[in-house]
């Protein structure tokens, strides 16, 4: 959900606050030295300052403005996948050579904040403000950051987009208390009417707070880019002053080429002409040691001493709230003809009810592992002794070191660490090969590096990284193996290896102790002829029965309507029958118990009905027991035309139009993306056409659906 960046520069402000989403950190220095600590008392420092309160403002020092002369710039970013952080990140790494003293701070710590001084000073000197709005300016206006003459504060936002139009789950809290100081209640109707935004209910909460935002989103999406939207109308709304066109990045395109874009033309050019004036920069010192590292590498003998969370990212908290749990089955759903391979797993989550239990329809996060080969070959490259355990610690001299900037809890070992915390078969973005290219000891390394890392050598880089399915495993052990980085600098440049989400396709009703997904395997034949895995549905793949999988249990948009008499229409396609399978498990036990419950209809789609059509017994079988009333199939391959699950829903307009707007019918749909824009198009035909309505408002009554969770869209590109 991104949009194109605009260029403006907004005269005469003094504080800037910009939302991002996405990132990439970016390193330029090149050098090869290892900087490892075994200082006790530096680790117990760096631990006592965390307990000290989870307050977003740290002790800052007198800031140095011959170094800093644009003063200080808060970083904040709300990210499901890491890339908002990443954007995040390089902004803080360029900010000292652009004159700003920049800190990053994660959402979630915003509404976390506990500093009891600064939010009860914020009280006494605004005396109408409530807990919410004294906690949002005990963050974005202390006076600590403030600039001295303007009495302004600096801050850009990094917005991810999650889903269909939703925030990510580190921005939920803060979302939810922007709407409501701002009075825009509904985030589908942000741009519909001045009417719809409502009237702001505290127009001077961040009267001294200059913004931009950069958002994160995918234009393959209905609601594009919709957090930044809201966010930058939620800023506006409540007293704060834009400095810079919202920026909007399309990662079905080129995401981190927006934010290059976005970055290079608009963001630095308006923060140098609005706060440097005629200010000139110290000269950078010492261009040949590695660059500046927000971590330190302590070795210890074994991993008996635990580490307090109150230091590892908000953002990496499902590393500790994963738990391993056996996989008890595990069965192919595709027929042997069929080239493809669909799973059916269950996992055994008996022994974790007080984390693991969980509500129909519910996602389960499965926590992969790196293949053994691939670890073994990145620490010899590296030169790692994989048995090693070792503490990661925040590096007390780092500029842009914070409180919760830890990216996964230690002590582990350093193959645990390869194994379980960094990404080393994904594609690296150009930022990641810029970084790498600072620890390249050859010449014809680090120009190969460079050069795919330009926005010259985006073409190169797409053709020889993206489309060859090329990792940073791969570029350290073969194809740059000059590349000498210290762990803790690996840490830092290689991304994290993030959870993967499954729909649970159970019933919780049904089978309380044990979790059902169902999976597609990814596999695709790279150029070289060998073979491209999907990290977590490969790894999944190559369990057995009793085999261990970390996993935890995340909250999902489906939810059976309160009402249980009123219908429920279902769309999904391939293994977007997941959540419907798990629907019909809870009303068939439900009716079983003499639980009554509305009609259930089913739209289901697939290439071949001897094939991959899944779970076509059970279907069967709900329709002969009464469960499921209506089963509209559409098998694509199986004639000249291709017909999909739209088709049948636009043959059946009225119908659906009775069931939606006179029986109050809920809506699930899940599944691809370009499915669900189908669908959707499909719904704005059938309410228009059907409710004599203009197309504006067709989208508008679906927009209210949706809202009111009546009209669910899981999607996935």
């Amino acid at each position: 959900m991104i949009d194109l960046a605009r260029g403006a520069i907004v005269e005469s402000l003094g504080s800037f606050s910009v939302f991002i989403g996405l990132g990439v950190t970016t390193l330029v220095l090149f050098g090869t030295t290892l900087f490892l600590s075994n200082n006790k008392s530096t680790k117990s420092n760096l631990i006592g300052s965390a307990h000290g309160g989870q307050s977003t403002v740290d002790k800052v020092d007198e800031l140095d403005k011959e170094k800093y002369p644009g003063g200080h710039l808060a970083i904040y970013f709300g990210s499901q996948t890491g890339t908002a952080q990443i954007f995040a990140k390089q902004i803080a790494t360029e900010a000292g050579s652009h004159g700003f003293c920049a800190r990053i701070l994660d959402l979630q710590d915003v509404v976390d904040n506990e500093d009891s001084a600064s939010i009860d000073a914020m009280k006494q000197s605004s005396g109408d403000l409530d807990n919410d709005g004294a906690l949002i300016r005990a963050t974005l206006t202390h006076p600590k950051y403030q600039d001295e003459d303007s009495k302004r504060s600096k801050a850009i936002f990094f917005m991810a987009t999650y889903g269909e139009g939703e925030p990510t789950d580190n921005a939920q809290q803060f979302v939810e208390v922007m709407k409501g100081k701002s009075g825009i209640d509904n985030i589908y109707m942000i741009e519909s009417s001045s009417e719809a935004l409502g009237a702001a209910r505290n127009e001077t909460l961040l009267k001294d707070v200059d913004y931009a935002v950069f958002g994160l989103g995918n234009k393959q999406y209905e609601h594009y880019n919709n957090m930044s939207r809201f966010m930058d109308a939620a800023l506006g709304k409540c007293g704060a002053t834009r400095v810079a066109d919202l920026g909007l990045g399309d990662d079905d395109d080129d995401l981190e080429g927006d934010f290059e874009n976005w970055k290079d033309n608009v963001f630095w050019p308006m923060l140098t002409a609005k706060y440097m004036k005629d200010a000139k920069l110290a000269k950078p010192k010492n261009m040949t040691a590695l660059p500046s590292c927000p971590y330190v590498v302590e070795y210890v003998k074994n991993g008996n001493e635990p580490m307090s969370l109150d230091l590892i990212q908000n953002s990496a908290r499902h590393y500790a709230q994963a738990v391993d749990c056996p996989v008890t089955m595990k069965r192919e759903l595709r027929d042997p003809s069929d080239p493809g391979s669909t799973l059916h797993m269950e996992i055994d989550v008996s022994k974790h009810m007080d984390t693991n239990k969980y509500v129909t329809a519910d996602n389960l996060g499965i926590l992969s592992k790196n293949e053994g080969h691939t670890v073994q070959s990145v620490a010899e490259a590296l030169g790692y002794d994989l048995n090693r355990y070792f503490n990661l610690l925040p590096n007390p001299d780092h500029e842009k070191s914070c409180k919760h900037s830890l990216p996964f809890p230690t002590p582990c070992t350093i193959r645990d660490c390869l194994e379980r915390y960094c990404d080393l078969t994904g594609p690296p973005r150009r930022s990641d090969l810029k970084q790498l290219s600072s620890y390249a000891r050859t010449e014809i390394d680090r120009k190969a590096l460079l050069r795919m890392s330009s926005k010259e050598g985006k073409a190169e880089y797409k053709e020889k990284i993206v489309e060859a399915h090329i990792s940073i495993a791969d570029i350290v052990t073969r194809l740059c193996p000059s590349i000498v980085c210290p762990l803790e600098h690996f840490i830092m440049v290689c991304p994290r290896l993030q959870p993967r989400y499954y729909t649970i396709s159970s019933s919780s009703s049904a089978h309380p102790t044990t979790i059902h997904i169902t999976l597609a395997v990814l596999e695709e034949e790279k150029k070289d002829g060998s073979k491209f895995t999907g990290v977590c549905s490969g790894y999944l793949a190559g369990t057995k029965s009793g085999d261990m999988v970390r996993a935890f249990v995340r909250e999902s948009t489906f939810r059976l309507p309160k009402k249980v008499e009123r219908p429920v229409i279902m769309i999904g396609p391939g293994t977007g029958i997941a959540p419907m399978r798990a629907t019909l498990q809870e009303r068939s036990y439900g009716r079983k118990n003499e639980v009554p419950h509305g009609k259930n209809i089913l739209y289901f789609g697939c290439k071949d009905r001897s094939m991959d059509y899944i779970y076509r017994e059970e279907l069967e079988t709900f329709q002969k027991e009464g469960t499921l009333d209506e089963l509209h199939l559409a098998f694509s391959r199986e004639q000249s035309e291709k017909v999909y699950v739209q088709h049948l829903l636009a043959k059946r307009a009225k119908e659906t139009w009775q069931l939606i707007h006179e029986e109050k019918a809920s809506v699930y749909v899940c599944g691809a993306v370009k499915m669900g824009a189908d669908v959707d198009h499909a719904l704005q035909d059938i309410v228009s056409e059907q409710g004599e309505m203009s197309r504006e408002k067709a989208k508008a009554y679906l927009n209210t659906m949706q809202s009111s969770g009546r009209f669910v869209q899981e999607l996935w590109a």
